[in-house]
């Protein structure tokens, strides 16, 4: 099964789990991502509540661009920050992929699973001197 970006279109709940390393706490995220039209490709949204140890619940929202690859590679993702700043890539070919981005000092590393196409997960790895989390992200299509 090869997904494009197509396929995201539209409402998934957002379950996430959050790992925090340096802080040895457990928090997780409950919301909403919504991939919404925008020029050429979707915009990912994602609003929820975030409850960690010890503080007052949160509403936390995000925000990404996802579009078709610029370098012409069919059923690969380009994911911008909000801003339009290159953020990673995405193959959709498999079942699975992985990405990497290096925001000095600290790495981040994505595994994404899309297996269980239309749930979906996704699962990353912030490592460095300033940061050090996992967080485990479970998409069920609405």
């Amino acid at each position: 099964m090869t997904l494009t970006l197509a396929d995201f279109k539209g409402r998934w709940h957002l379950s996430r789990q959050i790992f925090d390393d340096a802080q040895r706490v457990t928090g997780h995220f409950k919301g909403e991502a919504v991939f919404l039209p925008e020029g050429d490709g979707l915009r990912y949204v994602e609003t929820g509540t975030l409850f960690m140890p010890g503080q007052t619940p949160m509403t936390a929202t995000q925000s990404y661009l996802w579009g078709a690859d610029g370098g012409g590679n069919s059923g690969v993702i380009d994911v911008l920050f909000a801003d339009g700043r290159a953020f990673h890539s995405i193959d959709l070919s498999a079942d699975r992929a992985t990405a990497d981005h290096h925001c000095a000092p600290d790495d981040y590393h994505v595994s994404y699973d899309f297996s269980r196409w239309p749930d979906w997960s996704s699962h990353w790895r912030v490592s460095g001197p300033r940061k050090a989390y996992e967080l485990r992200n479970s998409f069920v299509h609405l």
